[in-house]
Formats: C-alpha cells, structure tokens, sequence
C-alpha cells in the first residue's frame, strides 16, 4: 500500500524526470532522497522522462515557426534551433546510434529532450527516433542509478 510519502516522492520524481536539463540527471537522486529505492526511482523517472518525447517530435517545429513569428521571440527560437543544428551534426554523422549517443551520455545538453529536439529538427520518422530515444534513456537512467548507488550503499 502507498502512503503519502511514497506518493510524494513519486510525483516529485515524475515531475523533476520531465523537466529538461534536469531529467533522470536529477529525478533519480531526489526520489531515492525521498525514499524510493534506487530501482523505484529509475522506473519512475524513466517512465516520465520519455513522456515528452512523442510530443517534442511531432509539434516542436509548428511551435517554433509559429513562435518566431514574434518579433520578441524570434532570437529565442533561433537560439534552440542553431542549438539543435549544431547537437544534430553527431547525428547527421552517426545517424540513430548518434541520437542514441546523445541521449545515453547523462550530461547537461543531453538527454530525452535534446535528442527529440535534434530528431525533430533533422525530419527523423517518430517510429525510428524513439526507440532509439527511449533506450538511449534507459542508459543514461541505468548509468545515474549506478552514481546514486554509490552514495547510498
């Protein structure tokens, strides 16, 4: 039975796993920090964290062109794209193992948004970008469990 608690660290893992440079970079020393097992807090944060990816992929250009139709938005939107371009060349070089590459490496820059980010930007189909995200997550996941497991033993 769940306990609020438990609950608690769960939404705030869940939470912390969605949100970009933060990820499972962060999600899953705090859910172990509040309680979850190191294994409860990967499969929480690996879960939320791969949720925004479908939707990163397939409405990330309308809302940038749609966006920089604003004058006071236009250098934003400029910013995250030249900052796709230039993740995107591994990519473009290494095709879906660099997407995996730049998934796996649990850095900032890197992770579930910026590779579905760069697999939007250079037109990659959704059915080949996102298992290669998602295992690419799994990694990155596995390799801060590992990290966090090191402090917590």
């Amino acid at each position: 039975m769940f306990n609020a608690q438990i609950i608690k660290a769960i939404l705030y893992t869940a939470g912390t796993s969605m949100v970009p440079v933060l990820e499972v970079k962060a999600a899953i020393p705090i859910g172990t920090a509040m309680g979850l097992t190191l294994w409860q807090s990967f499969f929480v944060a690996v879960a939320a964290s791969s949720l925004p990816a479908p939707l990163i992929i397939l409405f990330v250009r309308p809302i940038l062109r749609w966006l920089s139709r604003l004058a006071f938005l236009k250098p934003a939107v400029t910013w995250i794209e030249r900052h796709a371009d230039k993740k995107g060349d591994q990519v473009r070089k290494y095709s879906l193992l660099g997407l995996f590459i730049l998934v796996a490496i649990p850095l900032p820059g890197t992770g579930v948004w910026t590779g579905s980010l760069v697999a939007a930007v250079l037109d990659l189909r959704i059915k080949h970008a996102l298992p290669v995200i998602f295992l690419g997550n799994i990694v990155a996941s596995f390799c801060i469990l590992l990290l966090t497991g090191l402090f917590v033993w």
